[in-house]
């Protein structure tokens, strides 16, 4: 299993140079581009060249854009902005050699029944699994586990990829998600972990379900979610790729990013290393 560093976990006390150069000094192999704020920040004093350069002379490499947001039953204007943003990444992303786009699932106040969802999640991956393949990249469906998003649970974002049901479209894994809306371990154990293209790993404080919310989460480990049945149905489905360590808790963001970057390596190891073998190049 190889360690991937999500940047929202140093959101409000770092950026994509800082990030880089703690998660290379650490032993990440990749870290998750965040393109709503990071990228943007990063791209007013450098450019794609120079981060192309820093990927090609150092161990961490990019594993994915975080994120797509909210590309499912979207009215006419949004849904081509959707597709245009989606075409800007797959230029940027095949210069660097990213592996995936994260997809997100739309999060409204509307009721929008569950066929309509599924219909156009279906309808809208498929045109954005057909923009991608020239580009070798893959699309990461991330179900979000809050009552107001589109796509809250495991078994419905799988139901969704099993219907597209493309090579280069599949889902991520976020633990916070999984136990936010109370995913079933069973339609995980009933999975083809090939169908997992990514794991965010994170805990939470023990709130009811239904009322969690971002930054509730807690480093790995600490919290309320059975963090060992996931990773062990995980490991017996096939999956073993990557995890990726990715919070949003106020209270982190008050610390010194290498010491953030730092805690979540090693809280993240030492959960994940009971089920996974996990060797770092640390300098």
């Amino acid at each position: 299993m190889q360690l991937c560093f999500n940047q929202a976990t140093t959101l409000e006390n770092s950026n994509l140079v800082k990030d880089l150069e703690y998660c290379e000094k650490h032993g990440y192999d990749y870290i998750e581009i965040r393109t709503m704020d990071k990228l943007p920040e990063y791209l007013k004093d450098k450019s794609i060249d120079d981060l192309v350069d820093y990927f090609q002379t150092h161990h961490i490499k990019p594993l994915a854009f975080n994120a797509l947001v909210f590309f499912n039953n979207r009215d006419e204007a949004g849904y081509k902005e959707i597709i245009n943003e989606f075409k800007e990444m797959m230029e940027t992303g095949q210069k660097l050699g990213i592996k995936y786009v994260v997809a997100v699932p739309l999060v409204t106040e509307e009721k929008i029944l569950k066929q309509d969802i599924k219909t156009s999640c279906v309808e809208v991956l498929k045109e954005l699994s057909d923009i991608a393949e020239p580009y070798g990249i893959k699309i990461a469906v991330e179900f979000v586990g809050h009552p107001q998003c589109t796509v809250n649970t495991f078994g419905q974002a799988y139901d969704i990829i099993e219907m597209v049901n493309r090579e280069n479209v599949g889902l991520v894994l976020d633990c916070f998600h999984f136990h936010a809306m109370g995913s079933d371990l069973e339609d995980l154990k009933k999975a083809e972990g090939s169908k997992i293209f990514i794991l965010h790993i994170d805990d939470t404080e023990d709130f009811p379900i239904g009322f969690l919310t971002d930054e509730d989460r807690v480093w790995p480990g600490l919290g309320a979610i059975d963090l060992g049945s996931i990773l062990s149905t995980l490991k017996d489905i096939g999956y073993s790729d990557v995890v990726s360590v990715e919070l949003f808790r106020p209270e982190y963001y008050k610390l010194d990013a290498e010491e953030a970057i730092k805690t979540a390596k090693d809280t993240t190891l030492k959960v994940v290393s009971k089920y996974y073998d996990c060797q770092l190049q640390v300098k």
